[in-house]
């Protein structure tokens, strides 16, 4: 006798009347309430520390200390703790875990044109839709509040990116899942249509991530030896030559990479030869962990630069608690976070880096190490949204919605989330009392933190 057939999954129409549902356990409305459990953020950013290059703990805090945004940045890790102990509506999607506003970006995809998504997956997992969506909102309101914009363009902000993610989830939810796996933006579509104003800022950032190529960064990054071997030059504190030790190493972990990257990586990868590599310090969350740049020559002169970061447990299920699938669980115990975030970035990104990879390494001197690999300034670029003009400000928080929905549609449970949803109206309205709330709530951390911060530059000898 055959086997059963496998049942179908639930149509579109079930699925979004039980996110509908969900309203009576969890009213939209209560989106905005903020938690008053105990916390100390503090002691989260120290525990952090305590994993990095101490070396570079001066430079991390440094960096946090320039802004409120900037602090904001660098602080996913209470957010996903403050996020734990708020209620939540239970529908998890794959998650960037980071989704400010300094996160979406543009660079190249593999057929070299300019697309704009996503670009920071250092903490994705799956989580509940709106602590994404809280992390967007958060960091409108706060980079609003950095050049004192007036309170009604930070409202109409948050209210359309809601409304923008809203529509994408409920348009993304009527296509096939194989429509959405399609789905991207390109970084000019659609400018004909938008504000002077927002197409000004979008093509200057267009034109300025054109010109970061990896080329250019060899140019500016590296010099000649008199034989004509490139070699990276030396810039403290963010650039700095590896010990022996570390150097050794890093060849090792090239080659390692090498093994496990696809067919046509690797034979790309035999016009050329490994001749330096470098430690570089990047970003500002990231600070301290151990990532560092690989210089590669062929024959003519041409160089090709590749990027190896430290990956760490996601803060979703690190500081927020949320139970992840089984399928990524094994998947992190065979290849590592490193291959958690190569995994989630090829679910979350439309177009992805074709040399992403991953590879750990356990031994007695550094420890175990778990990293990803991709290549470095390929046409990467962004817009400075603490320093753009209102129309532009409400157009960017828009796309980062529509984009950050693109991301989530990814999952079966899409049309629960637009089911919850509806048009984004009464949510918008909850999300801007939150957001308004959270923005407080981390400027006060802010000047704790600074505070300490200065104290400890006082008591310095």
């Amino acid at each position: 006798m055959p086997d059963s057939p496998a049942a179908l999954p639930a149509r579109r129409t079930e699925r979004r009347a039980s996110g509908k549902h969900r309203r009576a356990l969890l009213p939209r409305r209560a989106l905005a309430a903020l938690s008053d459990a105990p916390r100390d953020p503090l002691a989260i950013i120290d525990g952090q520390n305590a994993t990095r290059l101490p070396e570079l703990i001066p430079l991390r805090t440094e960096r946090m200390s320039a802004s409120p945004f900037a602090f904001y940045r660098g602080t996913a890790a209470i957010m996903a703790a403050d996020l734990a102990a708020e209620p939540h509506t239970g529908i998890l999607v794959p998650s960037c875990g980071d989704a400010h506003v300094a996160n979406f970006g543009f660079y190249a995809s593999p057929q070299r044109t300019l697309v704009f998504d996503l670009n920071d997956f250092d903490e994705a997992a799956w989580a509940p839709w709106e602590w994404d969506l809280k992390r967007l909102i958060a960091s409108i309101v706060i980079a609003g509040a950095s050049n004192g914009r007036a309170e009604d363009i930070v409202g109409k902000a948050v209210v359309t990116a809601t409304r923008s993610y809203a529509l994408a989830m409920r348009t993304a939810a009527k296509a096939s899942p194989l429509q959405r796996y399609y789905a991207h933006f390109e970084a000019s579509a659609g400018t004909g249509d938008m504000h002077p104003e927002s197409r000004s800022v979008l093509d200057r950032a267009i034109a300025h991530a054109r010109k970061r190529t990896g080329e250019r960064a060899s140019r500016k990054l590296t010099q000649a030896d008199p034989d004509g071997r490139l070699r990276f030059v030396e810039r403290p504190p963010t650039m700095r030559a590896l010990e022996p030790a570390r150097r050794a190493l890093q060849t090792e972990l090239i080659e390692r990479y090498l093994r496990t990257a696809s067919a046509d990586i690797r034979l790309l990868l035999r016009h050329y030869t490994a001749v330096d590599s470098i430690r570089r310090v990047v970003g500002v969350g990231s600070v301290g962990t151990r990532c560092a740049l690989s210089l590669f020559q062929d024959g003519d002169g041409n160089a090709l630069i590749l990027q190896s970061k430290q990956a760490g447990p996601s803060v979703l299920e690190q500081y927020g608690g949320i139970a992840q699938p089984a399928e990524l669980v094994e998947l992190t115990a065979d290849l590592g976070e490193g291959g958690r975030v190569v995994a989630m970035q090829r679910i979350l990104q439309a177009l992805s880096d074709p040399f992403l990879g991953s590879l750990r390494h356990t031994g007695e001197e550094f420890g175990e190490l778990e990293l990803y690999v991709r290549q470095f300034h390929d046409m990467k670029g962004g817009i400075e949204i603490e320093e753009i003009e209102d129309e532009p400000f409400v157009t960017y928080s828009r796309a980062c919605a529509v984009t950050l929905a693109r991301a989530h549609a990814q999952s079966p449970r899409a049309a629960e989330v637009s089911g919850y949803l509806g048009d984004g109206t009464r949510v918008g309205e909850a999300l801007l009392d939150w957001g308004r709330g959270y923005a407080e709530r981390s400027h006060a951390d802010y000047t704790v933190f600074t505070a300490r911060a200065e104290m400890s530059v006082e008591g310095m000898p």
